[in-house]
């Protein structure tokens, strides 16, 4: 089977036993949630996740009491990707051949619930990308493409993002 067509799930753990650490979810670096949405006509770049307003029911016929992810949590969590830096570096990539836009909003539902989750746990050091159903206009493998260029990018930016913190702590 060839390499470019296969899909990889990379999970990291919390702190466990004596690891207030875990090597694991440092290693991980990232966590990208990938979901479709029916409206949408280009690959979407999802900023931040929203705590409130939850009243649709999933497929599990699930809603929360509270219609909150995590109560007294904040009302929203921004990622710590600059989605509007990642949107211009994926857009600028010859021949991508797929539109990439961002979001404010992943729509107070299961990828809104989802992302906000992920944020509230990583600290902020997830994403969110919301593709259009397949043949609406992009194939899968345009789609695959697109997600290992924003992808890509987002680490290209937290790698930045962290040489200029490590450096900062040596100058002071």
């Amino acid at each position: 089977m060839d390499n470019s067509s296969r899909t990889v799930v990379v999970t990291g753990f919390g702190p466990f036993g004596e690891h207030t650490v875990n090597a694991s979810w440092v290693a991980v670096q990232l966590i990208v949630h990938v979901g479709v949405s029916g409206m949408a006509t280009t690959v979407t770049l999802e900023k931040c996740g929203r705590n409130h307003g939850y009243k649709g029911l999933d497929n599990s016929s699930f809603c929360p009491d509270s219609q909150c992810c995590i109560v007294g949590g904040p009302d929203c969590i921004n990622s710590v990707i600059d989605m509007e830096s990642v949107c211009k570096r994926v857009t600028a990539t010859a021949g991508l051949g797929v539109a990439v836009t961002v979001s404010k909003d992943a729509g107070r539902y299961l990828c809104d619930f989802t992302y906000y989750t992920s944020l509230y746990l990583s600290r902020g050091r997830s994403a969110f990308i919301h593709v259009p159903p397949l043949g609406k206009p992009y194939s899968g493998e345009e789609l695959g493409r697109a997600l290992q260029a924003i992808i890509r990018e987002m680490l290209e930016l937290l790698d930045q993002a962290e040489d200029q913190i490590h450096c900062q702590q040596h100058i002071h």
